[in-house]
């Protein structure tokens, strides 16, 4: 997948001894990897559209023509997805020029470096990411 090649080619952060919470080396860091990502996705959907438009076929065999229509509703699920990702990467660029970057949207503590490594685009911190899942569950029963 195309984020994983993103994340493996930036260093984690590693923050300076009394290093105050997202000052702005850290927010920089931040938003090269965000901008990265989505510079990367962009360009995936491109080649999907680009290959789409190269491979449509029309196949006399009617199990050719549903595989084919199968994959690419299968690719355009996956740039859909990918096109949602995109606007959280935005939003997320936006709350960093704005300072509102790093800190959890429900009660607002620091969501931390290392969660914001794993997914930089965390607007909750761990215990309310868990709450709001757990919550979740309990509805979709």
């Amino acid at each position: 997948m195309p984020i994983e090649i993103t994340r493996k080619s930036f260093t984690p952060y590693a923050a300076k001894k009394g290093e105050e919470y997202m000052n702005t080396a850290q927010r920089k860091h931040f938003k090269k990897i965000l901008e990265a990502l989505k510079s990367e996705l962009s360009q995936e959907i491109d080649r999907t559209v680009h290959t789409m438009q190269d491979e449509a076929t029309v196949f006399a065999d009617p199990n050719d023509r549903a595989s084919q229509e199968s994959d690419m509703a299968l690719e355009l699920r996956n740039r859909d997805r990918e096109r949602k990702l995109i606007k959280k990467i935005d939003e997320t660029i936006a709350r960093i020029e704005a300072n509102e970057y790093g800190y959890c949207d429900s009660c607002g503590v620091e969501i931390g470096l290392k969660r914001l490594e794993a997914r930089p685009t965390a607007t909750l911190c761990i215990d309310c990411k868990t709450l709001d899942e757990l919550r979740e569950r309990q509805v979709a029963k």
